[in-house]
């Protein structure tokens, strides 16, 4: 049963490299002090109230974190932040030093985001290794950027695609 598994966990793994997801840098301050990790698992949720939803793994340090101070940040990464990506990607506390960021609605927001969204922690839900955290949308922002995006484990960026005549 688990070869079964892992032939499914490694087939779904490589499926998934196929589907194109924003780049995101997921925020929270605690203490004053910003912390943050990249995720691809984000997406809007609701308009009517919005919300928005992200998936951390169970054992993250950034969850433990958000869980209580009951906020988190989304900053969508621009086409030109990929070294964010990876240094928010890797393990460590010094993940901020020399990024130029600001405090807003108790999270992070990294400047030069294509989009940054603030968001109250509205409900936490358990999905496998990961959990689900379901967010109140309380501020967004967005600013004239292509969106940094990972399809086929490379970074990439949108391209408008031509009309059909």
């Amino acid at each position: 049963m688990s070869g079964e598994l892992s032939s499914l966990q490694a087939t779904f793994r490589s499926a998934m490299a196929g589907v194109c997801t924003p780049v995101s840098v997921v925020t929270t301050v605690e203490d004053g002090r910003p912390h943050g990790t990249t995720v691809s698992a984000f997406t809007s949720l609701s308009m009517a109230p919005p919300m928005v939803l992200v998936s951390l793994d169970a054992g993250s340090d950034l969850l433990r974190m958000v869980r209580r101070t009951g906020t988190f940040g989304i900053n969508v990464l621009s086409s030109g932040q990929s070294e964010l990506a990876i240094r928010f990607a890797k393990k460590g506390p010094d993940k901020f030093a020399s990024v130029d960021w600001s405090s807003h609605h108790g999270s992070a927001r990294l400047t030069g985001s294509a989009t940054w969204v603030a968001c109250s922690v509205a409900e936490v839900v358990a999905g496998g290794d990961h959990l689900i955290l379901l967010g109140d949308v309380v501020a967004v922002d967005t600013a004239p950027a292509e969106p940094l995006t990972y399809h086929g484990r490379t970074f990439g960026t949108h391209l408008r695609h031509a009309e059909a005549a």
